[in-house]
């Protein structure tokens, strides 16, 4: 029996909010993607500068120096602003950036650009030939992407989903340095506290597989649903 010398809930707490921070930020990844792939496809100039510099600044900074940047960048443009409402107003409050939330923003504003790639990609792989029946056939906009377009752009796109998930996943373990107490951290400190930092590390290293194991199998039903009615040279 592995002696957790009475770290195990604390692990178990930290596995929990790695799970919790890591589904947050896919879902804000998603929206900021179908928002990037929409601004990189439409004939607006300004919306699609707008999402090439968002993608270029994103994929060309590294992540660790992005939260940073978010976190406490973050934090010294909040103090900037209730100092003002301070001078201004006599207002005197006091607003602390909550690690977890910002965490779920660096991560979700990280893997938007990359999402964005993805949808991109997968939009452009539809055939314009079933768009077009469709609206011949009295579809209105809306109508054509719920039942044409997403479907469709969805079997395109859940592979690379399913790798920025994976990616994803692993980059929580950069909100230890901002100083949230996710399983990463917990396990640090334990190793610190009984010298022992194989056996945590171990630890943490097999939940993660678990949770990437879980949802590789998710993703495969997921993918096979999306390709009911087509064959592979499809």
């Amino acid at each position: 029996m592995i002696d957790l010398h009475g770290y195990g809930p604390r692990l178990a707490e930290g596995a929990l909010i790695t799970i919790e921070l890591a589904v947050l930020s896919l879902m804000l990844a998603i929206v900021l993607g179908l928002m990037t792939a929409s601004a990189k496809m439409s004939r607006n100039w300004l919306a699609h500068r707008i999402a090439t510099l968002y993608t270029t600044v994103i994929r060309g900074v590294p992540d660790l120096v992005l939260m940073m940047l978010l976190f406490f960048g973050g934090q010294i443009g909040m103090n900037m602003v209730t100092d003002q409402l301070y001078e201004r107003f006599g207002v005197d409050i006091f607003i602390n950036i909550n690690e977890f939330i910002a965490g779920v923003l660096t991560i979700g504003l990280i893997f938007g650009a990359y999402m964005g790639e993805t949808f991109r990609g997968a939009f452009l792989a539809v055939d314009s030939g079933q768009i077009e029946a469709a609206r011949a056939y009295g579809m209105n906009h809306w109508l054509v992407f719920r039942r044409i377009r997403f479907p469709q752009m969805m079997r395109h796109a859940i592979p690379g989903l399913s790798n920025n998930w994976m990616v994803l996943l692993k980059t929580t373990a950069l909100v230890s340095v901002i100083g949230l107490s996710d399983m990463v951290r917990v396990a640090a400190e334990a190793s610190k506290a009984t010298r022992e930092p194989f056996t945590f590390m171990i630890i943490v290293a097999a939940i993660y597989l678990l949770i990437a194991s879980v949802s590789e199998w998710g993703f495969a039903r997921l993918q096979k649903r999306y390709n009911v009615g087509f064959t592979e040279a499809d």
